[in-house]
């Protein structure tokens, strides 16, 4: 046999699950180059006196079928002066075609080819590849073919890398017939790792071979076309389609009236569907039923139920998927009679998706009585609710605060033996969490991890507020343990709800700390992680760090908002430094800030703290003049000024003073006020 030195930048990977459990030949064997000799055979894999397990048994077999094949081949395996084979590429591919003409057994092939990769400490060439690509085809494990194929394109990237896959596919062919099969699974790939124009690329290239992908791999690529909003490419690609004999249908056309519905450009799809007729094809329901949901949620319920009238008229049979939409999309907007009459009119009874429509829309009203009503009718009419009809009520009780019936249905659920999702946990922590019921928000966790469902990120998150918003920080930092751990990878989200912890522990510079953590890590902090560092530098009198990160806001291309803006200037309040507080606010509003009732509060109770009544009601006529009335906290902040000043009866003062600003601004003031 012909020595070829392995050529590692022409190497693919495999996955790790992909080697066999086997001990592997004599170390000294990595050693040699080329055919080197030794004592034991290269099958020689397993000391023979050792005792072997099932699995190691299994390995024995395999590896005794193959060296019989490969002996009958005229593979010297074990002679006398105990040569061994090179797995150097050329010996692999001849092995691997050796072991299927005698065999017919891929899997055989496919054992050999991980088996050999292990052994040789390094990836197979893409030639190897793509031969046991073939061979997997001709054997009918298209599945394991097209694992191959997308780690290929995973680590032959960019022009020559496609280019390279696609030489080597047709260099290593046997078949024909194969070689069509293996071509249209790659352009596959490709288009499922949205590298459509590869795809397109490769169809060219394969259209000079006389091969062009099977109809179900063109309506793959066409979709995601259209998904990515390459409308001109899709009809030429559609031309192409058309050239090479594949023929219109309905499902085809129905591709390209989802995407420009998708694309808002409803128009479009519903005169493409009235043009199908003149190309010889006549509209289906799902083709209807994709303009009807679009129609739906753009809220244009009557246009949507005239064309189930017209669907009627021209014998298109209503399914219940287009009735259940238009039921939908006036339950969303509050239509509830509507809805009913839609069912009433198109003969659907009602099914578990409709009922669900139904329960949404009462339990996002906070309707919990006739929600209960309508579960309970589906019930009775032998409907099963599922997943989402039971987390669809929990959430609806935990809007109204009623965790307690919340918890009932969920018992309800796990009794019927209906598996809750990660997401209804995740509902039921977090109202156990904004009263601060800590315990019930563990357990119902711990509860979670026990049936086997994995908390993600958002789990997490809702968790480690709660115990944030309570002090409990050392929770908190062991959840951000206990997820790394399980190998939930924390967000942005997650490290602010650990600064907004910190900072209200009084802990500033820790959450300064974080902050640096999180731009190591390569996270861009939002506003909301710069507001809550902000406000607590100021709070605590560090107006010089507060500033800093203030103006390192926009080396991360951010905004300061209002918010923000309030945290900086609370500070000034807190401290009584209120010439400052007032100038750095009309600085903020030159810039182009929209204070609202919130930030003219606090520095209204600024001024009034130390007194200084004219500079306070200077700023409750600026925010009438500016559209935002005065409330009570405004109300309560001028009785602190009069206060202040020992005038007698402040509150009536304070009353009195509002009614002259406002009428002096030409608004009305209440009889009550």
């Amino acid at each position: 046999m012909v020595d070829e030195v392995f050529n590692h930048n022409n190497s693919c990977c495999v996955d790790d699950d992909l080697l066999p459990n086997i001990k592997c030949i004599p170390a000294e064997y990595m050693e040699c180059n080329g055919l080197s000799s030794g004592e034991n055979d290269i099958f020689a894999y397993v000391d023979k006196d050792s005792p072997i397990s099932e699995n190691e048994k299994a390995v024995d077999d395999e590896m005794e079928i193959i060296k019989v094949i490969l002996t009958n081949r005229g593979w010297n395996l074990g002679s006398q002066n105990g040569y061994r084979i090179d797995l150097s590429q050329f010996n692999v591919m001849k092995i691997l075609n050796d072991l299927f003409e005698e065999s017919t057994d891929a899997a055989l092939a496919l054992y050999f080819f991980r088996w050999s990769e292990y052994c040789m400490g390094s990836k197979h060439t893409v030639e190897s590849v793509c031969t046991m690509i073939h061979i997997l085809v001709s054997g009918n494990m298209n599945h394991k073919a097209m694992d191959l194929l997308l780690h290929l394109i995973s680590y032959n990237s960019g022009e020559e890398g496609w280019h390279n896959i696609f030489l080597k596919i047709q260099e290593t062919h046997t078949k024909r017939r194969v070689l069509e099969t293996v071509y249209g699974m790659l352009v596959n790939c490709y288009v499922k790792e949205n590298m459509t124009q590869v795809a397109l690329k490769l169809i060219c290239k394969i259209r000079h071979l006389n091969i062009f992908p099977l109809i179900g791999v063109c309506n793959s690529l066409l979709k995601a076309l259209l998904e990515s909003e390459q409308l001109n490419l899709a009809w030429d690609f559609l031309k192409e389609m058309k050239s090479q004999g594949i023929g219109l249908n309905a499902s085809i056309i129905s591709l390209f009236i989802s995407g420009y519905c998708n694309q808002g450009n409803i128009d479009t799809g519903w005169k493409l569907l009235m043009e199908m007729k003149y190309l010889g094809i006549k509209p289906d329901v799902v083709a209807y039923t994709i303009v009807i949901d679009s129609l739906c949620k753009m809220s244009l319920l009557k246009e949507a139920t005239s064309i189930l009238f017209k669907m009627t008229q021209m014998g298109v049979f209503l399914d219940s998927v287009s009735v259940c939409s238009v039921v939908d999309g006036y339950c969303k907007v509050g239509k509830s009679e509507k809805a009913m009459d839609v069912l009433e009119v198109f003969y659907l009874s009602p099914n578990i998706f409709v009922f669900n429509s139904f329960i949404s829309k009462l339990c996002t009203d906070g309707n919990m009585l006739k929600a209960a009503k309508v579960f309970q009718d589906m019930c009775e009419m032998g409907l099963i609710p599922d997943c989402f009809s039971y987390t669809t009520m929990m959430a609806g009780y935990c809007k109204v605060k009623d965790i307690s019936n919340a918890l009932k249905y969920l018992g309800k659920m796990l009794k019927r033996g209906i598996r809750p999702s990660v997401a209804t946990y995740t509902l039921l922590i977090d109202s156990c969490c904004k009263p601060g019921n800590m315990e019930m928000a563990e357990y119902l966790f711990q509860r979670m991890i026990v049936e086997g469902l994995v908390p993600d990120v958002v789990s997490y998150n809702t968790l480690m507020n709660g115990y944030g918003k309570k002090g409990h920080l050392q929770k908190a930092f062991e959840l951000l343990s206990m997820m790394r751990s399980a190998g939930v990878s924390p967000d942005l989200v997650t490290y602010n709800i650990l600064i907004h912890g910190l900072i209200k522990k009084g802990l500033v510079n820790e959450a300064k700390d974080i902050l640096d953590e999180l731009t190591r890590r390569g996270f861009s902090p939002d506003v909301v992680t710069f507001t809550n560092i902000i406000g607590g530098f100021s709070n605590k009198g560090n107006f010089e760090e507060a500033f800093l990160l203030f103006f390192y806001m926009s080396e991360h291309h951010l905004e300061p908002d209002v918010m923000t803006c309030s945290a900086l200037l609370n500070g000034y309040c807190r401290a009584r430094r209120m010439a400052e507080a007032n100038v750095l606010f009309h600085k903020m509003l030159d810039a182009g800030l929209k204070a609202d009732v919130i930030l003219y509060n606090s520095l209204i109770h600024g001024f009034c703290s130390l007194g200084n009544i004219d500079d306070a009601c200077h700023l409750v006529s600026m925010m009438i003049e500016h559209g935002i009335m005065p409330n009570n906290i405004t109300h309560h902040a001028l009785v602190l000024g009069y206060e202040k000043k020992c005038v007698e009866n402040p509150v009536e003062r304070a009353a009195f003073k509002l009614q002259q600003i406002l009428l002096k601004c030409g608004i009305q003031a209440e009889d009550d006020r």
